[in-house]
Parts: C-alpha cells; sequence; structure tokens
C-alpha cells in the first residue's frame, strides 16, 4: 500500500482530518473486530499501531508521519531555508507543509486531489495537479518562483510493480518540469520515485538542470516499502 493510498484512508467523515488519538482508539477496535474485512487492511491496521512513527507524529505534533522524511531530508541536504517559497505536490494531510513552516519557510502552496485542513502561510489547493490548469494554479497560489519543489505525489497502487513503478516516475517527472519552470536559481527539487531508481530520462532531465542528484531512502520511511526519493541540488536557471 502506498502513502497515497494511506492518505486515503486516514480521511474521516465529509473529507476532513480526524485528530491521531480518535484514529488510534478507531484502528484499535478495528483490528479487535477484523471479522468480514480483507486480511490486507487488517494488515495495514495492525502495521500503523506498531508504527513508533505514528505516534511520535501524534506527541510532536505533525499531522502524519511523513513529516519525519522531510525533516530527515532537510537536516541532510539543507532543503529549506529562512524565508523560503516552497511548493508541495501531493501534500495531504499538510504534514510536509507543516515541516516547511516550522523551520522557517515564508509560505508554502500545496495541491493535493484530497482537501487539507488550513494551515498558517500555507494556501491548500484541492485540485489534481496533472489536470491541465494546475500546475498554473500553484504558481498563482505561491505569488511567484519557487525555492524548493516537493513532490510526494503517488498514484494509487495495482499491486504490479512495474506498473507502479512507472506510474510513480510518470508523476515525478511532471513535478520536474514544473520545477524546471518555477524554480530560482540555485534552487531544489524532492521527488518519490520507488525502488529500482529514476528511469533513465528522469535521471537525464534532473543531471541536466542541477549541479547534484541523488537517490535517498529516509530511516523513516518503511523498510517493506519499496519508496525511495530523488534529491537534486544547485538549479542551474537556462541561459
Amino acid at each position: 500500500m502506498s502513502e497515497d493510498d494511506e492518505k486515503r484512508r486516514w480521511k474521516g467523515a465529509k473529507g476532513k482530518s480526524v485528530g491521531t488519538g480518535e484514529r488510534r482508539r478507531d484502528l484499535s477496535k478495528r483490528v479487535k473486530t477484523a471479522r468480514g474485512r480483507k486480511l490486507s487492511s487488517t494488515l495495514w491496521l495492525q502495521r500503523q499501531l506498531n508504527d513508533p512513527y505514528v505516534q511520535r507524529a501524534k506527541d510532536e505534533g505533525w499531522r502524519s508521519r511523513a513529516a519525519f522524511k522531510l525533516i530527515e531530508l532537510d537536516e541532510r541536504f539543507s532543503l529549506i531555508k529562512p524565508g523560503a517559497r516552497i511548493v508541495d505536490l501531493g501534500a495531504a494531510p499538510g504534514g510536509w507543509a507543516q515541516v516547511a513552516i516550522s523551520r522557517g519557510a515564508k509560505h508554502v502552496a500545496g495541491i493535493d486531489l484530497l482537501e487539507i485542513e488550513p494551515l498558517d502561510h500555507a494556501i491548500f489547493l484541492e485540485m489534481d495537479f496533472m489536470d491541465e490548469g494546475a500546475p498554473a494554479a500553484v504558481v498563482d497560489a505561491l505569488g511567484g518562483n519557487t525555492d524548493l519543489v516537493l513532490s510526494d505525489m503517488a498514484a494509487n497502487t495495482t499491486g504490479h510493480k512495474t506498473t507502479d513503478h512507472l506510474r510513480v516516475v510518470a508523476l515525478a517527472e511532471a513535478a520536474a518540469h514544473f520545477a524546471i519552470e518555477t524554480l530560482s536559481p540555485h534552487g531544489a527539487f524532492v521527488a518519490k520515485v520507488f525502488q529500482g531508481g529514476a528511469v533513465e530520462s528522469l535521471l537525464a532531465l534532473l543531471k541536466s538542470n542541477f549541479t547534484d542528484v541523488r537517490h535517498v531512502k529516509p530511516k523513516s520511511s518503511r523498510s517493506g516499502s519499496p519508496e525511495t526519493y530523488v534529491v537534486a541540488l544547485g538549479f542551474r536557471e537556462a541561459d
């Protein structure tokens, strides 16, 4: 199950997020009464209950466990600069935007298919980034060029490893083209891909536009998850 699938499971009634404590109590009840539920759903619920990052997110006030992934990446690569203007693609439930603001970002423009609860210094758009008018809407919400483009977008998984990998890389490529069009000089780009690395076309695109490109799997990524991240630093503005 992808992080994107999990985002949908974590949404409460009418698309609103519920508190982590409420989720945890509800999950406990569901695991105990798993009759009639798919095995995959029961295993997912049990995994959530036993995941230390879920509890840490609750204790530290983050909207999701995914916050720790960006924290790790920022501590390693110094992605979030004071006063930075940041784009967050696949932003629900807002954990990465929350981290960015807490670490000194001036403004975040995020987009996701899911509704996101408001956050100071952030504007969230509920729409599909792959829609024709979505990139322009994000730029309008940010009010100009960006210093950092983050993409945690992931398509719903099919269970077929190759298909899932290609879908995620396609989203990463769309995010990369957006970054190249909107980043300020020396800006950075981070995108989710699946293990096996980014395909050659994505790597070639990034290496021709950034001074440093790397693959990273944060420690907070689940060990059984195929996700990894491509990090591109030092955007070179076209001559």
